[in-house]
């Protein structure tokens, strides 16, 4: 028996306790992220790292599990997430969670969803499992740290990983020796690399993670003996990959009683999460003040210096780059530029002379204070005069605001069937299994509902990438 407090030992309990029922809130929450990551993914149906994973899929075949959106025919669970995660993640338009700085929803639902599937679950069984899984990649996330973000580890795969496969175990009904297992499991298979940023392989990140949460619950389910502390163990998950492991008891508070996943932030933005703490603040000084380009002598934007490595590209030359730098974006919000639209990111955007000439009138700076969801902007006017302004992603949303700019959102992305599909599982999902959910989302992305609003020109756009 467990004498002292272990991150292993804790969250194989909270994954595997069949007594643990989520909060209502934490519940609401969920079913807005389901929501928005089923609309990112089909919009992202025709980016290149879906087609290619798509026909792998295809090819390779197997059994008929689960649904894998924009293919006919079903095909193996671990693949089913491995696709489904990577074109959700390939327009960079999904969740994040800044407890560790990942995007819970695009690793942890297609694991959930194609299990869920596999097992013939309920749809609210499917959610519930997919919310203790995010959860647990929150905590799993804080634990390591942001240490292991900062050497170069992608969290969203390697806390994202640990979440599906608590997600994808407690689907399968691993007890706590089981779930222990499949983590041990999880910690030799979790992998995602920040350099891989701006290239296909970052959306690839999130459906390795998916993939490996399947396989990791799939081989624990049979027996597989792995390390059953391989996350905090000599020479385990969190020692060699940068953890700093030095906050055991605040990753742990309150664990199965408060859900820290309510705290998610959804993207209004299509860019880097990085960029919009700023973005609001400019949005908010402009509507108050009725700002011109032309008037606009200098701007300063100050945020947590992580995001200077992430998604400062001064020049930016390219759409994926565009997503990514803070001169640009903050050119483009002053000058009216939709900063929410798929199509606003191209090559073209990049070279335009009014918006070169605003970027380059932008300075930005690191100010390790501020927290990574806050941004402070200072403008200049030609006349001499300054405004400043801020703005914290963290502040609270009301619910009822939150879900009205997400159906905005959807709507947007989406031609109108689609969108009202999608929107009608927030109330639902209790009268559906997972199996009707996964069919309903797979014969949407068979319709191509995305159609009306891709670029013809999608290899502008291919795989983006943020936090």
């Amino acid at each position: 028996m467990e004498t002292t407090l272990s991150i292993t030992g804790s969250i194989a309990r909270f994954g595997s306790d069949p007594s643990l029922v989520p909060t209502e809130s934490a519940r609401a929450v969920a079913r807005l992220s389901l929501m928005d990551w089923a609309a990112a993914a089909l919009a992202g149906l025709d980016e290149p790292v879906a087609r290619i994973t798509r026909e792998l899929a295809d090819e390779e075949a197997g059994a008929a599990q689960a649904t894998l959106f924009g293919l006919a025919r079903k095909v193996p669970a671990r693949m089913a997430a491995l696709a489904n995660g990577a074109l959700s993640h390939a327009l960079d338009y999904d969740d994040t969670h800044f407890a560790y700085v990942g995007h819970p929803s695009v690793a942890i639902l297609p694991a959930a969803l194609a299990v869920a599937e596999r097992q013939g679950a309920s749809a609210a069984a499917f959610l519930d499992a997919a919310l203790i899984g995010m959860e647990a990649a929150c905590r799993i996330g804080h634990w390591l740290g942001t240490q292991h973000y900062n050497h170069g580890f992608h969290q969203t795969a390697t806390s994202g990983c640990f979440g599906a496969t608590v997600a994808a175990g407690r689907l399968m009904g691993l007890d706590t020796a089981a779930m222990r297992q499949a983590l041990g499991i999880a910690t030799t298979r979790a992998s995602g690399l920040k350099s891989q940023f701006g290239t296909m392989g970052k959306p690839f990140n999130a459906g390795i993670a998916a993939a490996n949460g399947v396989e990791a619950a799939l081989l624990a389910a049979r027996g597989f003996v792995s390390r059953p502390d391989g996350l905090e163990c000599l020479q385990g998950f969190g020692e060699t990959h940068a953890g700093e492991r030095t906050d055991l008891a605040g990753a742990l508070a309150g664990l199965g009683n408060d859900f820290w996943f309510e705290q998610v932030q959804h993207k209004f933005h299509a860019c880097c999460h990085g960029l919009h703490a700023g973005l609001e603040a400019l949005a908010a000084l402009k509507a108050a003040h009725h700002l011109q380009p032309g008037s606009i002598a200098g701007v300063t934007i100050t945020i947590n210096p992580r995001w200077l490595r992430v998604c400062n590209i001064a020049s930016p030359t390219t759409g994926l780059e565009a997503k990514f730098s803070y001169r640009l974006t903050t050119a483009m919000a002053l000058a009216g530029v939709e900063t929410a639209a798929l199509q606003t990111y191209s090559d073209a955007i990049c070279s335009r002379p009014d918006l070169m000439a605003l970027r380059d009138r932008v300075v930005v700076r690191g100010d390790a204070s501020l927290p990574d969801t806050a941004a402070r902007v200072a403008l200049q006017h030609t006349d001499g005069r300054a405004l400043d302004g801020a703005f914290d992603l963290d502040q609270p949303m009301p619910l009822s605001q939150r879900r009205e700019r997400i159906a905005a959102k959807v709507r947007s992305l989406l031609a109108p069937q689609a969108a009202e599909a999608i929107l009608a599982l927030d109330s639902g999902l209790g009268r559906l299994g997972a199996i009707q959910v996964a069919e309903t989302l797979g014969r949407l992305a068979l319709s191509h509902p995305c159609a009306a609003v891709m670029s013809p020109a999608s290899s502008d756009r291919s795989s983006h990438a943020s936090a």
